[in-house]
């Protein structure tokens, strides 16, 4: 008896992922998940400089302003709530110290435009259509930093709203970097904040816009599908009942492994593996000759992986 329904992947035939590859993750909270999966077995990558973005605007915004060389002055900065935040960035990098504020934002812009200049792939995450405009300045923002809703009007994306801002990420990336591949998905985090219906008409504005600017530039990878089809059931959420679980999100990082990774990839990731549960073991008896005789082991292990890929830092 058959009791789930796969969702049938295709192995990619070219630029797939391996440890010369190097990647950068932009988006909601799900590429968090994916990016800790991508540090664990030591790939070059980074996740979110500017913390996590949910919607596709916040994500232009950051790629244009990284390649344009732009910088971020006083008046991009604001004090709410004792301390320094940005409109552009997740609370993860607000600071009590304004001039702080602005040193880490200029130095995550400069990451940002070496790592989209330097990328093999580039990952883009998805999160919500729905968008907070702050009516003062009628300026779309990434985040809200608590400020008092009445200062924002709430918007849902078009369609044509969203491919628009992601073709024009495309278009700057590719200026830059031609052979970047981009790959886009969808959270499978539910937004239920926004409303039931309201977030699966959001994730619908998201998938279809996707779908309009997927083509030999850009790729999808159905992060989305294979949660809410594959995995359609509680068991695979938090105690919230909105994000995935571990055993989710192991559950589509292999996936993920199956379409971009190549079988001799992933040999080199369980040796990873290998020497990341042995610096995990606890000994009985740090001193007994039979764990050093595991760490000589183990760190043979660790210099043979070393050598290969010189990035590879334990």
């Amino acid at each position: 008896m058959k009791l789930q329904t796969n969702i049938k992947l295709k192995k990619q035939e070219h630029n797939l992922i391996d440890y010369n590859s190097k990647l950068l993750l932009l988006g909601s909270c799900f590429s968090e998940n994916i990016g800790s999966e991508l540090d664990y077995f030591k790939f070059q990558s980074v996740s979110n400089p500017f913390g996590i973005l949910f919607h596709p605007k916040a994500i232009e915004t950051v790629v244009l302003k990284a390649l344009q060389q732009k910088k971020y002055t006083d008046s991009d900065v604001f004090f709410h709530n004792e301390q320094w935040h940005s409109f552009d960035a997740h609370s993860v990098l607000s600071n009590t110290s304004k001039e702080g504020l602005l040193k880490n934002l200029n130095a995550q812009l400069l990451l940002l435009e070496k790592s989209i200049l330097e990328s093999t792939h580039i990952i883009i995450t998805l999160g919500t259509a729905w968008i907070y405009n702050l009516i003062e300045e009628n300026k779309i923002v990434a985040n809200c930093h608590k400020v008092p809703q009445k200062a924002f009007k709430k918007t849902l994306l078009s369609i044509k709203g969203i491919e628009d801002s992601l073709q024009n990420c495309l278009e700057n990336i590719k200026k830059l970097n031609k052979h970047a591949t981009v790959v886009f998905t969808v959270s499978p985090v539910r937004h239920i904040k926004d409303g039931f219906v309201e977030n699966m008409q959001s994730k619908s504005h998201l998938i279809s816009a996707i779908h309009q600017v997927v083509n030999k530039n850009a790729l999808y990878f159905p992060s989305y599908e294979i949660m809410m089809d594959e995995l359609r059931d509680y068991r695979f959420y938090k105690s919230d009942m909105l994000h995935p679980n571990d055993t989710a999100i192991k559950y589509i990082w292999h996936k993920f492994q199956d379409v971009w990774m190549s079988i001799e990839t992933q040999k080199i990731m369980d040796e990873v593996n290998v020497v990341q549960r042995g610096l995990q073991h606890k000994p009985f008896n740090r001193e007994s000759q039979a764990h050093q005789k595991f760490l000589f082991k183990l760190n043979v292990k660790k210099e043979s992986l070393i050598s290969q890929f010189p990035h590879i830092i334990f």
